[in-house]
């Protein structure tokens, strides 16, 4: 990787007139901003259709692109749709947060006025696009026509022969429904369009980005429907085993994701082709790409679906070496990151190193229940590594040289990884640094500094300076914003995912401070 700085910024956090974020203008002149702060790299969360609760992590699709970021204005330029038709849509009235509802509500009636209009025009294209992408995109549109059909209920609660996906059947609806099967087809194709040319702009600029592929795709989605073999369902087509963590300090009942498990065995007999079309996609959508929870690609946790909490999973193995050996053709072309955070196996360490994949560093899990996390991390050479440091700390107190041994704090940061303060899942700086009064002298101490207001600031001064390749912040630190900022809480039904940013946000003064940074930290 290109030792450089990042910010992190969803679509949906863009500024808009329509609501939400889009891959329009105003992700163009993010780019510029980010060009004039000097910047290298712009990280976005997963771009894939929402579906429970909104989140970017649980998608109709893990292929295709959501459609609320094609961008309207766009397609009045293709003349697919009028000026005042376009005008008349705000999707809210709060610019700074998303309201999901209302998005759904407004976004597709005028997607589908776009393709009576727009779909006789382009049919051609729209049907070469097909073609190019069959292998999801026949999948994809069936499942949303049906879902559509039946009022959005999961394909489980389907008739049978839809939700055992019956030839005879499926292709009766395709005809009966036609408009609608090329509807989902069409809003594709433009959100593919609209997304190219803004990667090429990036590319045009300079500026590298950063995707995010969740590992486990979710139970409703056309993925598990189209490919029932390469889950571990039963005969009634229900997860047999699903995905989590189990008990840990963070979470006493670990936590319970409910996404079903892929059936390795099944999937190496086809040398794990549904993976390697998936990074193809992604090494055409992005120049490096985050994996979420790469240790389960060494060992998974597996509970018996049914269950109430993730306390009575059993680690389970899984497909190692062979799966990346299987990829190595769609790796030249993207950079993996791999989502190495929390207590890592021996063999999950040696996996990562094995393929030299750069893992990720959380500054804010330095100072968050530090002991914990050090004991696990180093086990029984904690001691041996407390003594070595205590060579050169020996004027700290004793429970910051606890803290030093901390894998996540910057002086200990290899070249070979992506440092953040805090990603998307954990809570703004300013408000940690408010629930957690009872850090400062540890704070203090670390950083060498005397005033608790001068923290945040030199977090990030320390972070940019720190060894790591590459370092992505969060624009709400850099601005110092509230808890009302915050992009997601786990385990949180509801409410993540809708902070956006205003255009003033992304102001000269901020792209100066940046630029001077990264030219001070030599990146």
């Amino acid at each position: 990787m290109e030792r450089g700085s990042g910010l992190l910024v969803h679509i949906t956090s863009l500024p808009s007139p329509h609501g939400i974020g889009t891959f329009g203008s105003a992700a163009r002149r993010f780019i510029r901003f980010l060009v004039s702060a000097k910047q290298k790299y712009w990280q976005i969360l997963p771009l894939n259709p929402t579906g429970f609760a909104d989140s970017p992590y649980q998608s109709f699709s893990a292929f295709a692109l959501n459609p609320y970021f094609i961008d309207l204005n766009y397609l009045v330029k293709d003349g697919f749709l009028s000026p005042e038709e376009v005008r008349n849509l705000r999707g809210g009235n709060n610019a700074s947060f998303v309201n999901y509802g209302k998005i759904y509500q407004q976004r597709f009636p005028i997607l589908e006025k776009a393709y009576q209009r727009g779909y006789p025009m382009i049919k051609e294209k729209v049907d070469n696009f097909y073609r190019k992408h069959k292998f999801w995109l026949e999948d994809y549109a069936v499942f949303m026509m049906i879902k559509k059909l039946h009022n959005d209920v999961s394909w489980q609660e389907w008739p049978h022969d839809e939700k055992f996906r019956k030839k005879a059947v499926i292709e009766e609806l395709k005809e009966a429904h036609k408009d609608l099967y090329q509807f989902y087809i069409f809003t594709q194709y433009l959100a593919y369009k609209q997304y190219a040319s803004l990667r090429n702009y990036a590319k045009r600029k300079g500026i590298k980005i950063i995707g995010d592929i969740p590992i486990y795709v979710s139970a409703d989605s056309a993925d598990v429907w189209g490919h029932p073999s390469l889950f571990l369902l039963d005969k009634r087509r229900r997860p047999t085993e699903v995905a989590g963590v189990p008990p840990d300090y963070f979470a006493k009942d670990g936590q319970l994701w409910g996404n079903p498990l892929y059936n390795w065995e099944r999937m190496k007999k086809d040398n794990y082709l549904w993976w390697r079309r998936r990074f193809d996609l992604m090494s055409k959508l992005y120049d490096l790409v985050r994996v979420d929870h790469f240790r389960a690609f060494d060992t998974y946790w597996a509970v018996k679906f049914g269950e109430k909490t993730a306390r009575n999973g059993v680690w389970k193995k899984g497909p190692g070496s062979d799966f990346f050996i299987a990829l190595e053709p769609q790796l030249k072309k993207i950079q993996i990151i791999a989502e190495d955070l929390g207590i890592l196996t021996d063999s999950a360490k040696e996996l990562k190193a094995e393929f030299n994949f750069p893992g990720i560093k959380l500054y804010q899990f330095g100072f968050d229940d530090y002991q914990n996390h050090l004991r696990g991390e180093y086990g029984e050479d904690y001691e041996k590594f407390k003594e070595r440091l205590s060579n050169h700390y020996d004027d700290v107190r004793e429970d910051t040289l606890n803290k030093l041994c901390n894998a996540y704090l910057p002086h200990n940061y290899e070249e070979n990884c992506v440092a953040y303060l805090g990603a998307h899942d954990n809570d703004v700086m300013t408000s940690y640094l408010d629930e957690h009064p009872y850090l400062y002298d540890y704070m203090l101490d670390y950083l060498q500094i005397g005033r608790v207001e001068d923290i945040l600031d030199t977090l990030i001064g320390s972070l940019m300076r720190s060894n790591a390749d590459v370092v992505i912040f969060q624009i709400q630190d850099i601005l110092h914003m509230g808890k009302e900022s915050r992009m997601n809480v786990p385990g949180k039904p509801y409410g993540n995912w809708t902070f956006r940013f205003r255009k003033k946000d992304f102001s000269r003064p901020l792209a100066e401070h940046l630029a001077a940074m990264v030219t001070e930290a030599g990146r």
